[in-house]
């Protein structure tokens, strides 16, 4: 079983990646945070890799102070997705003609779909930025969707700001993403109960960016 959660873990990072490369590709906006990580991408000079995971890092800084503790998926998260963005970025071209780049766009909703459930469905701990989001709901009482809808404005305008691309994708994913994602999830998602289950590992803990945009609508587990 921990090997299906390695291999599910491992697919479902590196079609993650290659979907924020397909988004970036479709040139029609992104996700919040990727919004950022392009923003920065463009001032620094940086691929959007490399900042996916230096922002990784030093987002798990901010765990310290509220206690959280990363899994196996946490630091591969942290790593992976940013290699595989930089890989697909590589390999996938630019696309000018509009039919194209929605076409791209809509690949690159249903792979980042079935890329969450994949990472989520493994349960080896969340990614950085929704650990960030879970400890300070846990730390502050206030609730998942003021959280996350914090945090999440606040690197959009950020990236925004910066030169990070907002269009229609930004809105297609903040409407598809969670559905979607709900919709696979039961198809990945690995039973509880198995013997090399880790006990601190709860399925409500393993959490993912797109996931947490269906929970904090209140369309899941109640909790980005």
């Amino acid at each position: 079983m921990m090997t299906r959660r390695l291999t599910q873990l491992l697919l479902g990072l590196a079609m993650y990646g290659i979907s924020l490369a397909m988004f970036i590709r479709a040139g029609l906006g992104l996700d919040p945070w990727d919004v950022f990580h392009q923003g920065v991408s463009e001032k620094t000079g940086l691929s959007i890799g490399v900042v996916v995971i230096v922002v990784s890092f030093l987002v798990l800084l901010l765990w310290i102070p509220l206690r959280q503790m990363p899994g196996i998926g946490t630091l591969a998260n942290a790593v992976l997705v940013g290699l595989f963005a930089d890989l697909g970025l590589w390999l996938i071209p630019e696309f000018f003609h509009l039919g194209g780049q929605i076409a791209l766009l809509a690949g690159a909703v249903a792979l980042n779909g079935i890329a969450s459930a994949c990472y989520i469905g493994a349960r080896l701990g969340p990614g950085a930025r929704d650990g960030l989001m879970t400890g300070l709901v846990r730390r502050t009482g206030w609730s998942v969707r003021l959280v996350r809808t914090g945090i999440e404005v606040t690197v959009l305008a950020i990236g925004w700001l910066l030169g990070g691309s907002v269009g229609v994708g930004t809105v297609v994913y903040a409407l598809a993403i969670g559905p979607l994602v709900q919709l696979l999830l039961p198809r990945f998602m690995v039973p509880e109960g198995k013997p090399d289950a880790k006990p601190g590992v709860a399925a409500g803990a393993v959490l993912t960016r797109p996931e947490t945009s269906f929970q904090g609508a209140g369309w899941h587990r109640g909790q980005k």
